[in-house]
This record gives structure tokens, C-alpha cells and sequence, in this order.
């Protein structure tokens, strides 16, 4: 059994909490760079749980289907379907291509999982998508302070969720301790195909917050 099986609360529904207020549902990011984040957390979703892999040894490096299909949410499928009908792009294109929608699909899909309360309209301004339950969307990050404040090594999908924060340049703000060695360690264990991935994600981020001055 993969580490990671789809099911909810998903990778990406717990870097959707860290990356937002857990009580008034707030993005802690500019929406761009956290829907290049959420980008590269669906890909890992995707990585951890086997449906996906990355080449590492093409220049530039490129993610193909590792199943010919399997049962998932609407999303998933959604994403693996692009892989399959055009594996040919490398990694960082399907970044800046499922960036575009995925914010906006996160939400819906955690709208429709009860874990987020849908958008409320007050006067003239819309409040963003609460979570439905605080502690469980306070978990996911409270996982993570945990283990970086034990200085234990957490599980893949955790260190998953600590590299890719690094990666979108807000480790350091959502985390309580600025540890950077730890963060960094914790993503060296993962596989070389999601290290890469969360380069990746890094290398996107950069370019957006250039791109934006």
C-alpha cells in the first residue's frame, strides 16, 4: 500500500490549512504563489500515492502515469488524466498549468468533503471558505511544530508538506521554530522524484515573486 491513499483529509487538504487562518479561512499567500503550492502538492499526492512518477534521468524531467487508471475523486482523476494525455511536458509546465485552477478546485473539493464552510457573501465583501471543524484544520500544522519541535523525523507526507513550504518562502512564518536545518533534512528524506518536484515548486515561486516586482 502506497503511503499516501487519496483519501480525505488528503495531502493537499492539509497544505490547504497550513497555508491558510485556521479559524477565519485567510490565505497566508499571495494566491498565485499558493496555487503554484497547492500545484505541487497535488502532483505529490499523486507521487506518494503511486498513480504518478517522475523521470529524473530526462533533461528537463518529465511525469508519466505509473497506473493506467484508478479510483479517485474527481480531481485526482482530473490531474492524472492530463498526465496520461500529455506526458510529454516536463514538470515544471504542468506547475504553472494546474496552478491556474487549482486553488479554486481545492476548495470545491474541500467544500464538498465538509472540511471547508462554503464562502459567505457580508455586505459588499465576500468572506473566504472557513474550515468547518478548527481543529482539524489547526492539525496538519501542529503535526508538523510537533515534530520539528522534538527534532523528529516525520513520516513522507509530512516532510512532503515542510519542503514545499520551504519552497513557497512561508516555512518560516508558519511554522513557531525557524529551524531551515531540520525543514531541509526532513525533505532529503524523501525520494530523489518528490526532492525534485519540491525544487521545482521553488524554482516556479521565484520566478512568480520576480515576475510580480
Amino acid at each position: 500500500m502506497a503511503e499516501s491513499d487519496l483519501s480525505s483529509p488528503s495531502l493537499v487538504d492539509d497544505l490547504y490549512f497550513v497555508l491558510h487562518d485556521n479559524v477565519t479561512g485567510h490565505p497566508l499567500l499571495h494566491s498565485r504563489l499558493t496555487g503554484l503550492t497547492l500545484a505541487g502538492g497535488i502532483l505529490a499526492e499523486l507521487m506518494l500515492a503511486e498513480r504518478v512518477a517522475l523521470d529524473v534521468a530526462t533533461n528537463p524531467e518529465r511525469l508519466y502515469p505509473a497506473v493506467r487508471d484508478f479510483d479517485g475523486d474527481p480531481l485526482t482523476r482530473a490531474v492524472f488524466g492530463h498526465i496520461v494525455a500529455e506526458p510529454h511536458h516536463p514538470i515544471g509546465t504542468w506547475l504553472l498549468f494546474f496552478a491556474r485552477t487549482i486553488y479554486a478546485d481545492v476548495t470545491a473539493r474541500m467544500i464538498a468533503a465538509k472540511l471547508l464552510k462554503p464562502p459567505v457573501k457580508h455586505l459588499f465583501k465576500q468572506q473566504p471558505a472557513a474550515p468547518a471543524n478548527m481543529n482539524t484544520a489547526a492539525w496538519p500544522l501542529a503535526r508538523l511544530n510537533l515534530a520539528v519541535e522534538r527534532r523528529k523525523p516525520p513520516v513522507a507526507r509530512d516532510c512532503v508538506l515542510l519542503g514545499l513550504l520551504a519552497a513557497a518562502g512561508c516555512a518560516q512564518r508558519v511554522l513557531s521554530e525557524h529551524n531551515p536545518r531540520f525543514v531541509a533534512a526532513a525533505t532529503a528524506m524523501l525520494p530523489t522524484p518528490l526532492q525534485r518536484l519540491i525544487a521545482q515548486t521553488k524554482v516556479a515561486v521565484g520566478e512568480a515573486v520576480i515576475s510580480r516586482r
